[in-house]
């Protein structure tokens, strides 16, 4: 049975390790809040990470299905970064018989493109994977011998459905996720000049 003191101390354990726990997450936190805008220079680190993984794998010769596993991951990533928020194909109150569509005119009502997974936690969950996948590396348990050229062709032939089946999806829907080469429009407030 516990005394007073005994039941003292444990509390006070569990509050030192619960403001432990607070104060990482708030590091954590606030370094992720740091490298926010920085989206050249973080996808430049994942890609070096990535390199290295790689080269690790090349080097050791082993390792195929953590690879095969990694490379299944960011896939299913991309398809979700690609992917609107509010499926178009799940739309069902258009009137055309085309389906949904994004706006072409001006008098069509404006709906952004949102992504299903942002590019921030796209890339976070990039990174992540990589780590993980890195340091299952060095466990011996995860070196299951297989014949990797069947998972290359599983995964191109996986990748090419995947990808054909996304792009008939933005053609059909009239949508591109990307915004490099979109028109900027300007508000009505920054065009009026005030004298």
């Amino acid at each position: 049975m516990m005394d007073g003191n005994d039941l003292a101390s444990e509390t006070t354990r569990r509050g030192i390790i619960s403001q432990a726990w607070t104060r990482i997450s708030q590091v954590y936190q606030g370094t992720l809040d740091k490298w926010t805008p920085h989206t050249k220079g973080r996808w430049f680190g994942s890609i070096l990470l990535l390199a290295a993984f790689v080269l690790r794998i090349i080097t050791k010769q082993g390792w195929y299905i953590v690879t095969y596993a990694l490379g299944i991951y960011h896939l299913n990533l991309f398809i979700a970064f690609l992917t609107p928020k509010i499926d178009p194909a799940m739309d069902f109150d258009a009137d055309d018989e085309n389906g949904p569509a994004l706006p072409t005119r001006a008098t069509e009502e404006f709906r952004p493109f949102i992504r299903r997974l942002p590019e921030f936690k796209f890339w976070l969950s990039v990174t992540k994977s990589t780590i993980i996948a890195f340091f299952c590396t060095f466990v011996e348990a995860f070196n299951i011998p297989v014949f990797w050229p069947i998972l290359v062709m599983y995964f191109i032939t996986l990748f090419c459905i995947t990808m054909k089946r996304q792009l008939k999806h933005m053609i059909k829907y009239r949508y591109l996720p990307f915004t490099h080469s979109k028109p900027k429009y300007k508000t009505v407030e920054s065009t009026v000049t005030v004298n």
